[in-house]
C-alpha cells in the first residue's frame, strides 16, 4: 500500500474540479488522445452544459514519479461543488486520506470553500490548498494567497499555482499528492469493511456500488451483507475506474473500485452503508453513516392525466441512479394524480424536472416547493407535514415548529449592511457573528428559518452583492414558530396546490401578491372568476379576473332604452348562472405564481 494515494478534490462551484481531473488524465496517459474530451468525468449531458458536477466521480491513474522513479497508484474522486449535494461530498472524503483544496484565482475563497475544507479537517485528512486559473488575466493571485493563509494557517510557499486548463502546474502538484498525502492504513487480511460512498443503477448488472476498502480484501464469488438492512448477496464482479470500470481480480484494503453483487435497488446499497463478509461479519460498521433526507418538497402532477403511469415509471427508473429522490402517490382535486416529491434543494429539483424531460420526454406540472413542518395537535399527536393542503386547521394546532438552517455568507464588506438587512428584516433570520475571512472578505453567520431561502433568496443575495456574495447552509434542527395556513379559493373553489404555509406577520403581505399574480396568470373566461385568499377562518385578500365581454347591444340601434336594459340583464343573468357552473382552466405558470412573487420583489 506505500504507493497507493487516495484524494477528494473540493471546492466551491465552478472553481475547475472537473477540468484538474481532465489535465491529470492526459499527463497520466489514462485516456487515449483520440477519445479525450472536455469535462470527461461528468456523463450526464446536464452537467456538460451546465458546467456543473452532479455526481461525484472516480478516478484511478498511474504516475511514475519523476522524483524516484516509482510507478503510484492514485485514485481521485471529484465531488459535486453545490451546497444541495454537500452529503456526497461529506462521504467522498470518508472514502480519502487528502483533499485537494482547489480556489479560483479570480473569486477567492468561498462559502463552499469554507465549508468544505471544514468538513475535510472534522475527517482529519491532509489538505494540499491549490489556486487554480493563474492564466486569467484578472486572477489576483497574492489576494486568494492570504485568504487560504487565513482560512487554514498554511504559509504562501506551500500554495501550489496552476492552471487546470492550460496543464501549467498540474505536474508539481501530482508530486506534492505522493509526498504529502499519507499512504492508506489497513490490515488485508483483516475482517472486510468497505464504505459505500456512491452507487448507481445498470438495467443490465443491476446496482454498481463505488466502494472504500478500509480493511481485508473482497473477490468474485464472494458473500457479502450491507450492515443497515443485513440482506447478503454474492459478489459478481469487481473492478477499478481507469476512468472507465475495469474488472480486477480482487479489491484490497487501501484500494477505491466498484462491486457488482445483484443488487436490484439503489435504495437497498444506502450511501454511507458498510459492506462487510456475510460468512465472518465485522463487529461494527465504519462511523458516520445516516440516511440522507430530503429538505425540500413539491408536486409533481403529469401535464396530461392519462400519463400518471408512465411519470410513476420514470419517477421509479430515475430513483435507482438518485438515492435523494423520495416521492409517494398525491392527490390534488385541481390538478389530479400525482406524487410529492421531496428534495435535496432547489437545484436538485431543476434537475430532476429537466432529467424527466429530456431522459423519458415527461412533460410535468411542478407546484411551489415546500419544507417540512413538525406541528402538535392539541390532543398531543405529533405530525410531519411537508404538504401545506394536509396541514390541519388552526383549532386544532397547538404549536408548529419550523426548520431553521445555519446560513453562512461570504462577502465583501461594502455589501455588509444590505445583506444584513435583508436576512434580518426580509428573512426573519437573526445574526449569530461575524468573523473576518481574509483580505477585504467577511463571514456572517446567521440562523435563519430553511422555508424563507429555498425560494428566491440566492438570487436576491447575488443581485444585492453584484454576484460577489456566496452562500453555504446546513440544517440546526426545529423551532418554535408561529405559522399560518394560506389557502387559495378560485371561483369559490378551493385549489389545494396553490396553498402555501407563511408566517403569521408576512401572511397578509404573501397572500396579497399571490392572488394579484394569479389574477393576471389565469385567463379570461365568460364569467367574472374571484381569486380569494383565505387564512384563519377568514378571507384575507381577494382579485378578480373580469370576464369576457361580448357586447350583447350591437343589434340595438335606436329604440326604447328598456330594449337594451333586458339585453343586459339577460346578460348578467347568464355569467351569474355559467359561473356556478363553469370550469376554470389554470395554467401552469400559475402553480409557481409563488415563484414570481419573490422575482417581482427583486425588480
Amino acid at each position: 500500500m506505500k504507493n497507493v494515494r487516495n484524494i477528494s478534490i473540493i471546492a466551491h462551484i465552478d472553481h475547475g474540479k472537473t477540468t484538474l481531473s481532465d489535465r491529470i488524465l492526459e499527463i497520466t496517459g489514462a485516456i487515449e488522445p483520440r477519445k479525450m474530451r472536455e469535462q470527461y468525468l461528468d456523463s450526464m449531458d446536464i452537467e456538460r452544459e451546465r458546467g456543473i458536477t452532479i455526481k461525484s466521480h472516480p478516478l484511478r491513474v498511474f504516475y511514475k514519479s519523476k522524483r524516484n522513479g516509482e510507478v503510484y497508484e492514485i485514485n481521485i474522486v471529484d465531488t459535486p461543488g453545490h451546497v444541495d449535494f454537500t452529503y456526497e461530498v461529506d462521504r467522498s472524503l470518508a472514502a480519502v486520506e487528502g483533499a485537494i483544496l482547489l480556489v479560483d484565482a479570480t473569486q477567492g475563497v468561498q462559502a463552499q470553500t469554507v465549508a468544505n475544507t471544514y468538513k475535510a479537517l472534522e475527517h482529519n485528512l491532509e489538505i494540499i490548498p491549490v489556486i487554480n486559473k493563474i492564466d486569467l488575466p484578472n486572477a489576483n493571485i497574492t489576494e486568494t494567497e492570504l485568504e487560504i493563509e487565513d482560512l487554514i494557517g498554511i504559509s504562501s510557499d506551500e500554495i501550489y499555482k496552476i492552471s487546470a486548463k492550460e496543464g501549467t502546474g498540474v505536474e508539481e502538484l501530482l508530486e506534492a499528492i505522493i509526498e504529502k498525502i499519507p499512504e492508506p492504513t489497513g490490515k488485508v487480511e483483516g475482517e472486510l469493511k468497505a464504505l459505500i460512498f456512491d452507487a448507481k443503477y445498470d438495467k443490465y448488472r443491476g446496482v454498481i456500488t463505488y466502494v472504500r476498502i478500509f480493511d481485508g480484501q473482497v473477490k468474485p464469488g464472494d458473500k457479502i451483507m450491507t450492515f443497515s438492512n443485513k440482506h447478503t448477496y454474492e459478489v459478481i464482479e469487481v473492478g477499478a475506474f481507469t476512468p472507465e470500470m475495469k474488472p480486477t481480480d480482487s479489491l484490497k484494503a487501501g484500494d477505491i473500485g466498484y462491486i457488482i453483487a445483484g443488487i436490484k435497488e439503489v435504495s437497498l446499497a444506502r450511501i454511507g452503508d458498510t459492506i462487510t463478509s456475510a460468512n465472518k461479519p465485522a463487529s461494527e460498521p465504519l462511523p458516520g453513516y445516516k440516511e440522507v433526507k430530503p429538505m425540500v418538497f413539491a408536486g409533481m402532477y403529469p401535464g396530461v392525466p392519462e400519463y400518471y403511469e408512465d411519470l410513476r415509471k420514470a419517477l421509479g427508473k430515475l430513483k435507482l441512479n438518485d438515492s435523494a429522490l423520495v416521492f409517494t402517490p398525491d392527490h390534488s382535486p385541481a390538478l389530479g394524480f400525482g406524487f410529492r416529491c421531496g428534495f435535496l434543494g432547489l437545484l436538485h429539483m431543476d434537475v430532476v424536472r429537466e432529467r424527466l424531460e429530456r431522459e423519458f420526454e415527461m412533460m410535468v406540472i411542478l407546484t411551489a416547493p415546500n419544507v417540512e413542518y413538525k406541528v402538535v395537535l392539541k390532543n398531543g399527536e405529533e405530525l410531519l407535514i411537508n404538504d401545506p393542503a394536509k396541514f390541519p386547521e388552526e383549532s386544532e394546532i397547538q404549536e408548529v415548529y419550523e426548520p431553521y438552517v445555519k446560513l453562512s455568507i461570504i462577502t465583501p464588506p461594502e455589501y455588509l449592511g444590505k445583506l444584513m438587512n435583508l436576512v434580518q428584516n426580509e428573512k426573519r433570520g437573526t445574526m449569530i457573528s461575524t468573523e473576518n475571512a481574509g483580505f477585504e472578505r467577511v463571514v456572517l453567520n446567521f440562523e435563519v428559518p430553511l422555508a424563507e431561502i429555498i425560494f428566491d433568496f440566492f438570487d436576491r443575495m447575488k443581485a444585492l452583492s453584484r454576484g460577489y456574495a456566496s452562500m453555504d447552509y446546513e440544517l440546526i434542527g426545529y423551532r418554535k414558530s408561529d405559522l399560518v395556513k394560506v389557502s387559495i379559493l378560485v371561483n369559490k373553489e378551493p385549489v389545494d396546490a396553490l396553498s402555501i404555509i407563511a408566517h403569521r406577520d408576512k401572511a397578509y403581505t404573501m397572500a396579497r401578491k399571490l392572488v394579484d399574480k394569479l389574477a393576471e396568470l389565469i385567463p379570461q373566461h365568460q364569467f367574472e372568476i374571484p381569486i380569494q385568499a383565505k387564512a384563519g377562518g377568514r378571507i384575507i385578500a381577494r382579485s378578480t379576473v373580469k370576464a369576457l365581454r361580448k357586447d350583447v347591444l350591437a343589434k340595438c340601434y335606436g329604440g326604447d332604452i328598456t330594449r337594451k336594459m333586458k339585453l343586459l340583464e339577460k346578460q348578467k343573468e347568464g355569467k351569474k348562472k355559467l359561473r356556478e357552473i363553469g370550469r376554470v382552466s389554470i395554467p401552469q405558470e400559475a402553480f409557481l405564481a409563488l415563484l414570481k412573487v419573490g422575482e417581482d420583489e427583486n425588480k
